[in-house]
């Protein structure tokens, strides 16, 4: 079972500096990430400190489908919301595996990894911010706009760790980043196209609806609505 929020518990480290105190323990220094993935001939500091926020921002993915999953009141984006949000708690487990592989810790939380957590957890709260003032057509889009968000940099995540294959030496290390990439590069190629084309789709439906120029729209008409969108021309 993959790793969403690494801790304590879970085995989690990270390195200490001068404002970030972490537990003896629960410490891994400069020398211990640089022994990893000694036959890629890569700089292994940054590499271990670049997956560690491919799968922090991987992780955050996960907890981004489930919720809006949870929330559209549209059968065709709840569908994708828990296809997408399986496949990408399965790019997890890849992660995982691959950091594994090279002798690292999958809960290692690097710098660059606080730092990603920071922004897509504001993502995932951007759609819950406007509940309440916002109608429900609104907050669909934003639920929308934050998945296409957050394809954009998992496409160009994989995108980038497919370039440094390229670059590592030949070995089990650029071996097991290939069958990581070849197993999920195309799964984030969808996901993306998806989101763009839905995107496009959604505006077009909406500046052609008067719905919401009707004064005083049920929420119920809104939601009977959006329940349509797509049912005519979408299988899937």
């Amino acid at each position: 079972m993959p790793t969403f929020t690494p801790t304590k518990a879970t085995g989690g480290t990270a390195q200490p500096n001068e404002v970030l105190y972490v537990d003896p323990a629960a410490r891994v220094s400069a020398d211990q990430l640089s022994a990893l993935m000694p036959d890629a001939g890569l700089n292994a500091i940054f590499v271990a400190d670049l997956l560690s926020a491919m799968l922090t921002h991987e992780r955050c993915g996960a907890h981004l489908y489930r919720t809006v999953a949870a929330r559209s009141h549209n059968p065709m984006l709840k569908a994708r919301y828990v296809q997408f949000g399986e496949e990408t708690e399965h790019h997890v487990a890849v992660l995982e595996e691959l950091v594994t592989s090279g002798g690292g810790n999958p809960s290692y939380v690097s710098q660059q990894a606080r730092l990603v957590h920071g922004m897509d957890s504001k993502l995932v709260e951007s759609t819950y911010i406007g509940t309440g003032a916002v109608d429900l057509m609104a907050a669909e889009m934003a639920m929308l706009d934050a998945v296409y968000l957050a394809e954009t940099m998992c496409h160009t995540n994989w995108q980038l760790l497919a370039k440094l294959c390229e670059s590592a030496d030949a070995g089990p290390t650029r071996d097991a980043m290939q069958r990581a990439v070849d197993e999920v590069e195309d799964q984030e190629d969808e996901h993306l196209e998806w989101a763009r084309t839905t995107k496009a789709r959604l505006i077009t439906m909406q500046a052609k609806s008067n719905l919401m120029t009707k004064v005083g729209a049920k929420a119920e008409e809104v939601v009977a609505h959006i329940k349509g969108w797509f049912s005519d021309d979408e299988a899937g």
